[in-house]
Parts: structure tokens; sequence; C-alpha cells
């Protein structure tokens, strides 16, 4: 085992957390939601600073694990992304596709087979079903409460399994 593989790991959402969805939450709106609109729009996100710089604080002792549900479809945006807000490297973990189970249960799953090697030091999110099922499950959480809380992505984390 080498010494990375020791260091505990610090878990990170995306959305709302790290980017500010704010200006695409109107692709939620629309009667259908329209998402090929909504993971168009994320590589304009701009970054959260408070977000950021947490970010590169728990990068000094840990490694950091980002967990989005956003779906696998987006990674290249996603990476492309991080990369350019100067975000520490790290894992990015996506759902599947085809996944529309709620994100407090897509994530709750990967805390826990994470937590099987490695000791979680923190995970910070904007979800707060996410935030109170993973303190229930004895992880530390952040709650990422620096943005306005968007009534349109809550419906999409939960009830559509989408992000």
């Amino acid at each position: 085992m080498t010494a990375d593989n020791k260091r505990p790991l610090a878990v990170f959402d995306l959305d709302n957390t790290l980017a500010d969805t704010a200006h695409r939450q109107r692709f939620l709106e629309l009667k259908p939601r329209d998402w090929d609109g909504f993971f168009g729009a994320a590589p304009q996100d701009p970054p959260l600073v408070e977000g950021v710089a947490l970010a590169l604080e728990q990068a000094q002792e840990c490694e950091i694990v980002y967990l989005t549900g956003r779906p696998e479809r987006c990674r290249r945006d996603t990476l492309a992304w991080l990369a350019a807000q100067g975000l520490p490297e790290g894992r990015v973990l996506m759902r599947r596709n085809d996944d529309r189970r709620p994100a407090r249960r897509t994530k709750l799953e990967k805390l826990g087979q994470l937590a099987r090697d490695r000791e979680i030091r923190v995970l910070v999110d904007d979800d707060e079903l996410v935030c109170d099922d993973a303190e229930r499950a004895g992880f530390r959480v952040v709650r990422a409460r620096w943005t306005s809380p968007s009534a349109a992505l809550e419906a999409a984390q939960e009830g559509e399994g989408r992000t």
C-alpha cells in the first residue's frame, strides 16, 4: 500500500457545492425538463469560491474524490471543468446513464464502498437528504449552504434521479 492510499478521503459533490448551477436552473423549470440543455450548460458553471477553497484545504491532508449525481455521459465536460478551476486531481464517481435512483441512495452506496478500504474524513454536499442519510450512516458532513436552494434541482435529485 502506498502512502497516498493511506490518506483519508474528502468526498465532494459538484453541483451547487463546487459548481454554481444557477444559470442553468431554467432548463429544469421547463415541462418536460430539458436534461440535455441542463447538462450541456454545465461547462459554463462559475466556480463556488467557498467550495473550491474547502477542496483545496482538504487536499492538503486528504485524497479528493468527486461524487456526483451527473450521468457518466457528462464525464469529459466534468473533467475539463474541474481542471479549468484548478481543483485538486481526484477520482470522479458518476452515476450510470440509466440510473434513476435518488441521489441519496446512489451516493450512500458509493460512500459505503469507499469506506470499506479508506477513512472518509468528510463529505461535502448541498443535498440535505444526502447529508441527513450520510450523517445517520456515521459520516462527517459539511453541508454546502453557500448557494440558494433550488426546488427544481431538489426534485430532480430526489424524484427523478437525474443529478
